[in-house]
């Protein structure tokens, strides 16, 4: 659903769009909910309005078995910002560019910021106080269905602006995150993983996918990996800077090597491990996304897999399999040990060696 006051030059744009209506009954423009149709509506807009599209995304972030609700699926057109606050999100982007921000870090920053400053509209960024991110919480971000993590991104991205665009030093220690979650990672047995693993009939599809669970990667490392980066002698994986700006080194088996030789004698990458419809580019994230949705339909996994379950399952896979909770930190990239000791809790090693009094009735 496409919201926006009466403009006769967005109204032009809107109906450009492909497959887009005009509902009578509800007095608005319905689009279809795809990437491609978000990425063309993005696109045909740019220069000429701004666009809030934080709700599609946060749908398709979250789980996808969880329901969402219609507010989940508006998006919002909006009004450009003053040219004072665009010349200050382009010094605060300057400024992350230069501390060296992920790319993923540095477009999320700024889009929730954007969303937050339009929202505080007519205000000025010297004019917000404290109270008016509780009141965007309580009247954009619940009503919308948003998540946690987009309440932290908001509230992490605020206080970086202000303290360094605005100097403002006590304003960002008043606002406080949301309350911590305590979730647990998901994990797919042995079987489950076998069967996502084997279900490409593709080499180079069969290869990622085996890659990420072997070595436990990001699906950003993945993408990130040169032909360069597999010691194949030494039976090591190298990860380039990875989260954090680190780099590690994960082992790999013989049974991947073998798999990688294949796939290498097959495909011949230069610049890149795996790379993309054309020589030289990067095989993209979406395309990555799609291979394992094929897998899943293919293996009758109805459960809501995403690429990270597969870095969770060699976690705790390890972990029941007797490896040190040290080691599997290093081969993870884990900056703090508790973030690694969440797979204490759904090891299976220890859980099933708990007798239930239900038993001894």
């Amino acid at each position: 659903m496409l919201e926006f006051p009466y403009d006769e030059a967005l109204t032009a744009e809107v109906k450009q769009l492909k497959g887009v209506r005009w509902s009578s009954s509800c007095n608005r423009w319905y689009i279809p909910e795809s990437d491609e149709v978000i990425d063309l509506m993005l696109k045909q807009f740019k220069g000429k309005a701004w666009v809030d599209y934080s709700a599609f995304r946060e749908k398709h972030l979250a789980t996808r078995g969880n329901r969402t609700t219609s507010a989940q699926q508006k998006t919002i057109i909006q009004a450009t910002l003053s040219p004072q606050l665009l010349q200050e999100l382009h010094t605060f982007r300057q400024w992350l560019l230069h501390k060296r921000y992920s790319d993923s870090t540095v477009k999320t920053y700024l889009q929730v910021l954007e969303v937050f400053l339009r929202f505080i509209s007519p205000k000025q960024a010297n004019e917000i106080t404290s109270e008016d991110m509780v009141r965007f919480v309580n009247e954009y971000i619940l009503p919308n269905g948003l998540s946690y993590a987009y309440q932290n991104q908001v509230v992490n991205a605020a206080k970086l602006f202000f303290r360094v665009i605005h100097d403002a030093t006590l304003w960002p220690e008043k606002l406080q995150r949301p309350r911590s979650q305590h979730k647990l990672p998901n994990v797919l047995s042995k079987e489950e993983v076998k069967e996502i693993l084997e279900a490409p009939t593709n080499l180079k599809h069969r290869t990622m996918l085996s890659l990420i669970y072997a070595c436990g990667l990001r699906r950003s490392e993945l993408l990130n990996l040169r032909p360069e980066h597999v010691d194949s002698k030494r039976g090591l994986l190298i990860i380039k800077d990875a989260k954090g700006h680190k780099d590690r080194v994960a082992p790999i088996s013989n049974k991947v090597i073998g798999m990688l030789r294949e796939y290498y004698k097959a495909c011949k990458p230069k610049q890149w491990l795996f790379e993309g419809q054309f020589p030289d580019t990067q095989y993209s994230a979406r395309s990555l996304e799609q291979v394992l949705k094929h897998a899943l339909k293919k293996a009758s996994i109805t459960k809501p897999v995403t690429l990270h379950w597969l870095r969770h399952s060699y976690a705790t896979h390890l972990l029941e399999s007797g490896t040190d909770l040290r080691y599997i930190q290093e081969l993870l990239g884990h900056k703090s040990s508790k973030t690694t000791e969440i797979y204490t809790h759904v090891s299976k090693k220890s859980l099933q060696q708990i007798k239930s009094p239900f038993d001894d009735l």
